[in-house]
């Protein structure tokens, strides 16, 4: 095929501007045709076929050449069409902007010629204002007397009657005021200070509702009419709102407030309670009045029995706000205070009534004092009536004191024991506070009791205090008492009297250890008092046992004869003093006997001379433990307690015959006596006077030989409370104690 064949087939495109894309197109082209006529003419004998491709290809190439000039005719007609209706629409632009020149000439002489008309206009205007004022005038002559008139009926509280002509004036106004455009006549001024002094009578007459409510219901209702007809009253004139109705309620609350709670609180101490009482009456009487008469003279949406609830409340919630901030409160009004506002207030009486209907909403009021409140009057209260009862304790106590140095004896009750009324008074003090203290709170309950048992234990110190300063001073001889030991046995039992009555300061769901402080201190005040009464029983006996063990005591019991004589005496007092505290006392007093008999023996003043002497020695202990048995017993002392029966253990060791089993005695009495040593069987063993060394070291031995006896839960110390002199080194096992005490040699 040559190239003239080629050029033919190609199509030929139309010029136009540089495309990348077209020249890649054409290359695309170009070489898909190479490839299909090297495909096509690759085998000779297809040559011959070259005509009828050449054919289809022409005819193909024709049929795109019409189809291309169909489409570029259509195209072409379609400017056409466009060129034309451009030029139609030019050409109506062109005319409707010519109208619109002619029309702006038009305007423009329209405005030169109403600028002409303009000094015609406003003759006209003032035509009609003068024709508005010629037709108003007889009525506009009449606002001044009108005026006057309404400010008459406002001073004699015809307030409707005033409302209906401050309205018709107000309409004049109105009348007026549009067709003069806006322009205010000075004859209306005076309808501002007239409006204002109606509103001002309309909230003089709501602010005393509640006496107008009894002695002029009407003019309460006209106050709330007037107020209720104007705040639906619309005007056309440019006023501020006069809002006559949020002012009456607001008058309404005012008033109410200023007259329960208008003038400051200032009360005299203890005043407060009377000012509380007369709250109790007024408040309720007040709400009465509000459901009774103030709530038919207001309208439904009023609520004014919930209005009069919650102004009530808040009114005294502030009050007693400025209360708290004010001076101090004693104890009674802090006390009258809480009692009030935590139950009084919302008791039946008040808040709670059930007169009280569901529209006082009352469930909806705030506490009258906050927790910060109640918290701060609780402890005001705790801290006054504290100082308020130690004062009371120590006037009794003084009281007490002052009797203990009397020429009489202690009085006694109905059945012959020592009595007073300090017990009873203190537990009254502390036991009343804390129980009037459960009318206001659990809270405020468990303060107070924890200060009265405070009080309690300090009232039981200065007790103690003052019977040490008794003591010493009747033992000095600086106030001899003449009743020293009665007097001591009447304040055991007042701390009988305390310690069984103590459980009254207790209240319901108190936790028990709570009084275990207070226990503590009696039983240490009980210790106390017994102690000074076995000293001065001791001063008693002392004298007397200088003279035991001597020859003397072996052949005659005349020196226990003087023991039990005085002992009887100085007890004879004890029948006063109540079980279970003279039990204790007799079992002291009989233990302090024995001690001072065990010290006695254990000074060394009698060695026995030979075996007769120790059988007198051993009969004299079994017979002084029989004598001191029956002196207790009769004092009424229970046998069971008594100490007594360790002279006859030691009458034992003293009636043995063979020295060579006193090991055995010996451990025997450390079983009996566990708190005894080596030194009060050293002793022992000199009193015998028959004991060799080897002896008496294979007896010492014996203490330690063994086990250990063991302290018995009800054992009470003997023999550890018995001194005894230094024995000689001789007498020591080289191991024991007692000769750690003495010096090398």
């Amino acid at each position: 095929m040559d190239s003239a064949t080629k050029d033919e087939m190609q199509p030929s495109l139309p010029p136009g501007p540089e495309w990348p894309e077209q020249e890649r197109a054409e290359q695309l082209a170009r070489g898909a045709a190479l490839k299909w006529a090297s495909g096509i003419f690759y085998r000779p004998e297809q040559l011959a076929r070259l005509g009828q491709y050449r054919s289809r290809e022409v005819q193909r190439t024709c049929s795109l050449e019409a189809r291309i000039k169909s489409v570029v005719q259509s195209y072409l007609e379609g400017v056409k069409t466009g060129v034309w209706q451009l030029a139609q629409a030019f050409e109506a632009v062109q005319g409707t902007r010519e109208a619109l020149d002619q029309a702006h000439g038009l305007l423009q002489g329209m405005v030169e010629a109403t600028e002409t008309l303009k000094p015609l206009r406003e003759q006209v205007a003032q035509h009609k204002q003068l024709q508005v004022l010629s037709q108003l005038l007889p009525r506009l002559r009449a606002v001044p007397a009108a005026v006057a008139h309404t400010r008459t009926l406002i001073g004699a509280q015809r307030l409707l009657e005033a409302y209906v002509c401050l309205r018709e004036l107000e309409q004049l106004q109105e009348e007026t005021w549009a067709p003069l455009g806006g322009l205010e006549l000075p004859v209306f001024e005076g309808l501002g200070p007239l409006a204002e002094a109606l509103g001002q009578a309309v909230e003089a007459a709501a602010g005393v509702a509640g006496r107008l409510a009894r002695e002029d219901p009407a003019l309460l209702v006209a106050a709330v009419r007037v107020a209720e007809v104007d705040a639906r009253h619309t005007t056309s004139l440019e006023l501020p709102p006069r809002d006559w109705q949020r002012r009456c309620l607001q008058a309404l609350q005012e008033g109410l407030e200023r007259t329960h709670f208008g003038t400051p609180l200032l009360l005299e101490p203890g005043a407060l309670a009377g000012w509380l009482e007369a709250l109790r009456v007024a408040l309720p009487a007040e709400l009465a009045t509000a459901e009774a008469l103030v709530a038919p003279c207001c309208p439904p949406h009023y609520k004014v029995v919930r209005l009069w609830a919650h102004t009530l409340h808040s009114g005294l919630r502030r009050c007693l706000q400025q209360l708290l901030e004010g001076p101090k409160l004693g104890a009674a009004d802090a006390f009258a205070l809480l009692h009030w506002t935590l139950h009084v207030y919302l008791g039946p009486e008040m808040m709670g009534s059930l007169e009280l209907g569901p529209e006082a909403d009352v469930s909806q009021l705030e506490p009258l004092l906050t927790p910060e409140n109640i918290e701060q009057l609780e402890a005001m209260f705790v801290t006054q009536i504290q100082v308020n009862v130690a004062q009371w304790l120590q006037k009794a106590l003084d009281g007490e004191v002052a009797e203990w140095n009397r020429e009489q004896e202690p009085g006694t009750d109905s059945s012959g024991f020592y009595h007073s009324p300090l017990p009873a008074i203190v537990l009254q003090i502390l036991e009343e506070n804390i129980r009037v203290t459960s009318l206001v709170s659990e809270s405020l309950q468990r303060r107070v009791h924890g200060m009265a048992l405070s009080e309690l234990g300090t009232f039981l110190r200065s007790f103690s205090d003052a019977l040490i300063r008794f003591s010493r001073d009747h033992i000095r001889g600086e106030a001899m008492a003449p009743h020293y030991v009665p007097y001591l046995l009447a304040t055991l039992n007042y701390q009988s009297a305390l310690s069984s009555s103590v459980s009254v300061l207790q209240p319901d769901g108190a936790a028990s250890g709570d009084l275990a402080p207070v226990e503590a201190g009696l039983d240490e005040l009980q210790r106390r008092i017994c102690r000074l009464v076995l000293e001065a029983l001791l001063a008693e006996l002392q004298p007397l046992f200088e003279a035991l063990p001597s020859r003397r005591w072996l052949s005659s019991p005349e020196l226990l004869d003087d023991v039990c004589e005085r002992t009887v005496r100085f007890c004879q007092d004890f029948r006063r003093v109540r079980n279970p505290a003279v039990q204790l006392l007799l079992a002291e007093a009989e233990r302090t006997v024995v001690l001072q008999y065990l010290r006695a023996l254990m000074q060394g003043r009698l060695v026995c001379r030979g075996a007769d002497e120790r059988i007198q020695a051993a009969q004299r202990l079994q017979n002084d433990a029989a004598q001191l048995r029956e002196l207790f017993l009769g004092l009424g002392l229970e046998e069971s307690v008594h100490c007594a029966p360790v002279l006859l253990s030691l009458r034992d060791l003293l009636n043995l015959r063979d020295p060579m089993l006193l090991g055995l005695e010996v451990a025997g009495l450390r079983q009996k006596f566990p708190d005894v040593s080596e030194d009060h069987v050293s002793a022992l063993l000199d009193l015998r006077g028959d004991v060799s060394r080897e002896q008496r070291l294979a007896a010492l031995s014996s203490l330690q030989a063994g086990p250990q006896p063991s302290l018995s839960a009800g054992h009470r110390a003997l023999f550890s409370l018995v001194p005894v002199p230094t024995p000689a080194l001789s007498s020591c096992l080289p191991s024991g104690p007692c000769a750690a005490r003495l010096p090398p040699e």
